[in-house]
């Protein structure tokens, strides 16, 4: 047997008995070998493949810009994002907007609206739609990421990264759901355009959230790889993937608040199959990325 073919039966059979990935584990352990970083070479693989767990939040906190790619400052840079974690949540204390008793995910809110300079003057003020995103977004990351000031950082620059880097992209997200979902099933998208129900599809749950709330953790994880990675456009293939897979119970629904209602609460157990086709769909539509020399 070859080496090629060797590996091949190895990495058929590490599928077989549930070790898909060890090829690509080994494949990112040299990767983040490097003194300094590849971040294009991050990002490529971060597309390609799905992060390992142990991994995660290493290369996200790099491709989000939290650590820089030199190995060395990684400690110094760390300390002063701590010592910096620590500041903001004394200041707010000390203003009495949050306390010990405050749940976390709100006291990442407050931190990020004081950094932001949109912390309100009351924290009985009623929040804002953008607010609840983050919210939403800080959720589902708190029970991917353990570290507290990790997960904080992490979830501060993934929003940002939504408002800024994908602030143009995000509003076109239903238009090519409606394209791509045409393309996969033309008589599903009839259906939902004779019930009206396409203007009024979970759009926020999907795209502004990115699913938080909507997809289990261990699921959601491998689709925001992709979005921390450059892409918005896999938030679409998840959404066609969604109507796709609930195609006869859609197909059975025959108004739009039903339709809806049932897309926000969809079943938990097929998510992982589901993110899986999403994200052989997109490769499909828009190529696998390939590193570039």
């Amino acid at each position: 047997m070859t080496e090629d073919s060797q590996r091949n039966f190895r990495s058929v059979y590490y599928e077989k008995v549930g070790f898909r990935g060890v090829e690509e584990k080994k494949s990112l352990e040299i990767l983040l070998k490097d003194d300094r970083l590849d971040i294009e070479k991050l990002c490529t693989f971060s597309q390609r493949f799905p992060l390992p767990s142990m991994y995660r939040a290493l290369v996200w906190k790099v491709l989000l810009g939290i650590l820089p790619p030199h190995h060395e400052s990684h400690t110094q840079v760390m300390m002063y994002r701590k010592g910096q974690y620590s500041d903001v949540l004394h200041a707010l204390k000390v203003v009495r907007f949050v306390s010990d008793a405050t749940p976390q995910v709100e006291v990442y809110l407050r931190m990020y609206q004081l950094e932001s300079g949109k912390l309100p003057r009351s924290p009985s003020f009623p929040l804002k739609p953008e607010d609840e995103v983050f919210l939403a977004i800080a959720k589902a990351m708190e029970e991917m990421v353990e570290d507290s000031v990790d997960c904080y950082w992490i979830t501060r620059c993934f929003v940002n990264q939504l408002n800024n880097k994908y602030r143009d992209s995000l509003p076109q997200l239903p238009k090519a759901f409606e394209q791509y979902l045409n393309l996969e099933d033309s008589r599903l998208l009839s259906h939902l355009k004779m019930c009206s129900a396409m203007s009024r599809l979970p759009y926020d749950l999907w795209f502004k959230r990115c699913f938080a709330g909507c997809l289990p953790e261990s699921s959601l994880q491998r689709v925001w790889d992709k979005v921390v990675s450059g892409s918005c456009k896999i938030l679409v293939f998840v959404a066609v993937e969604i109507l796709l897979t609930f195609k006869l119970k859609v197909m059975a629904l025959n108004n739009s608040e039903k339709i809806t209602k049932f897309l926000e609460n969809i079943p938990q157990d097929s998510s992982d199959a589901i993110v899986s086709k999403a994200i052989d769909l997109w490769h499909k539509h828009c190529g696998t990325p390939v590193h570039s020399a």
